[in-house]
């Protein structure tokens, strides 16, 4: 007989019980946003962006760029890098100069406070012009990619 909960450590080796159908489920969200932040990698790509993982991150205490966190996967003995904020840094040739964006891949197309705070740090350091957030549209059994400039959500132009 299997039990509904597993047992685990956090960081500071206090002992966590987690509900195995959440464990599942959130193994599947976690598949499912590689596949979104894939499938807006090569769209970005196809409409002529060079695009790259950002690894860097905001420190809003210190109001300056820091290397993003690695994580490590104790169980899978997997170090992920790709943990910047936003997601992509992306370039595009525009005549002699280069424009540079940012891009968030997020399947809800919600940001939480503090990455709206991130954002308009980048903005005000003028790190990127823009920062666009890829949000997933579901539409007759399709994918779609929505792009939302930051600016927009900041003044309440959402769509």
């Amino acid at each position: 007989m299997s039990s509904k909960f597993k047992a685990t450590f956090d960081d500071s080796g206090n002992l966590v019980l987690k509900d195995k159908s959440k464990i599942k489920e959130g193994r599947k969200s976690r598949g499912a946003g590689a596949r979104f932040e894939a499938r807006v990698r090569a769209d970005l790509e196809s409409r002529g962006w060079i695009v790259d993982k950002w690894s860097n991150n905001v420190d809003l205490e210190k109001n300056q760029i820091v290397p993003a966190k690695k994580k490590f996967n104790p169980f899978s003995k997997v170090m992920s890098i790709g943990t910047g904020f936003p997601d992509f840094v992306c370039f595009q040739k525009n005549g002699d100069r280069f424009d540079v964006i940012g891009v968030e891949v997020k399947t809800s197309g919600r940001l939480k406070g503090e990455e709206k705070e991130k954002c308009r740090w980048y903005l005000k350091n003028e790190i990127f012009r823009e920062i666009l957030i890829a949000k997933k549209l579901k539409e007759k059994n399709r994918i779609r990619i929505e792009y939302i400039n930051f600016l927009d959500i900041q003044k309440g132009i959402r769509k």
